[in-house]
């Protein structure tokens, strides 16, 4: 009798309408790829020489304030910019091309040089969303904006230029490949069935109780069943909302539990500050009512077995599909075993 936990199956994506390999015989496959040194995790509270930190002057000259809580600044190097002009080019109809606008913004966490999200207290994690709230919601007055994305690159390894915790908000003039794909599978979702995908969805992850990691009042981690990255998970509303400008004081308090409480675990799965690049996925902005849109937030951490292994996506990955070999199942239940306690506190 077939079994998808043994032997190899495609999982499909729901939000991207996409397929993943899934290979779980391939985990019992001893390992004499690359192992890497543990880079220390130790820093110092203030770092002197630290862009970020309060106090200090960044690369291109501007002193950061005094700042006691979170803090935010139009990023020195955006990868775009607010002057940019609309210009468009489509040589033969082969050579195509569009100027991008936007604005791109640095949001340092903390004031502490050394504090990840999941080792802040619950009143500054809650300050970050209050920030990340306020953002998008003066962002979106701007009505060339359609797109703004939330996101954190943790760690060197995902390419993170600066070890002080922060994140980034980018809002853009067009809506990106990956949120056109979920606004299509969402939207034709609604039409046929007038709820929204992720309502349905996480109503059944919640019946079979699976892939749970974290369940709150408001909100819920989950492993997903298609997850394609070895301990990838997603933040899920239970309420169907569009955007985190529309989250109420009590659903912000309690979304910053359970990021604190899914960082903590992840962090103690190895014992390390565990990398990801992590984003909320919404709504565009000023492009109509989107009611078949359901916020999420999704995490792509890269270690498969240990701190120093991780995951490529490369070969079959870049050519072809995803493949994974832990299932999603494999992964929920590590990440549940962990304890809500931060390693370094236990210590």
């Amino acid at each position: 009798m077939f079994q998808f936990s043994e032997q190899p199956h495609k999982r499909k994506n729901l939000l991207t309408g996409e397929y993943i390999l899934v290979s779980p015989h391939r985990s019992k496959r001893p390992w004499q790829g690359q192992v890497e040194d543990v880079v220390g995790a130790e820093r110092p509270a203030y770092d002197p020489q630290c862009y970020l930190c309060p106090g200090n002057a960044r690369a291109e000259g501007s002193v950061n304030p005094a700042y006691t809580n979170s803090f935010v600044f139009v990023n020195d190097f955006s990868a775009l910019l607010e002057e940019t002009v609309p210009e468009t080019q489509a040589d033969g109809g082969l050579l195509i091309a569009e100027a991008e606008r936007g604005i791109c913004k640095v949001i340092s966490f903390s004031p502490r040089h050394d504090l990840t999200l999941p080792e802040m207290s619950m009143e500054a994690i809650k300050a970050v969303v209050d920030l990340w709230q306020k953002e998008f919601v003066d962002l979106s007055v701007h009505e060339w904006i359609k797109y703004i994305q939330i996101f954190e690159n943790k760690g060197a390894i995902m390419g993170c230029s600066n070890p002080h915790p922060h994140g980034q908000i980018w809002a853009q003039s067009s809506i990106p490949v990956e949120i056109e794909k979920e606004s299509k599978q969402q939207l034709n979702y609604y039409k046929e069935k007038g709820r929204t995908l992720l309502s349905d969805y996480l109503s059944l992850e919640l019946e079979k109780n699976e892939r749970i990691i974290v369940e709150g009042e408001h909100f819920v981690a989950v492993v997903p069943f298609w997850a394609s990255w070895p301990y990838e998970t997603m933040i899920i509303s239970k309420r169907s909302i569009q955007n985190i400008g529309a989250f109420r004081d009590d659903e912000k308090l309690d979304f910053a539990r359970v990021l604190q409480e899914l960082t903590i675990r992840y962090d103690n799965i190895f014992g390390t500050s565990f990398p990801y690049s992590a984003g909320m996925h919404q709504a565009p902005t000023n492009d109509g009512e989107h009611p078949e849109w359901h916020w999420h937030m999704h995490f792509y951490p890269p270690l498969l077995r240990s701190a120093t292994v991780k995951k490529f996506m490369v070969g079959y990955e870049m050519l072809a599909m995803p493949q994974r070999d832990i299932t999603a199942e494999q992964a929920a239940k590590t990440l549940k075993e962990q304890s809500t306690i931060h390693y370094k506190v236990k210590r």
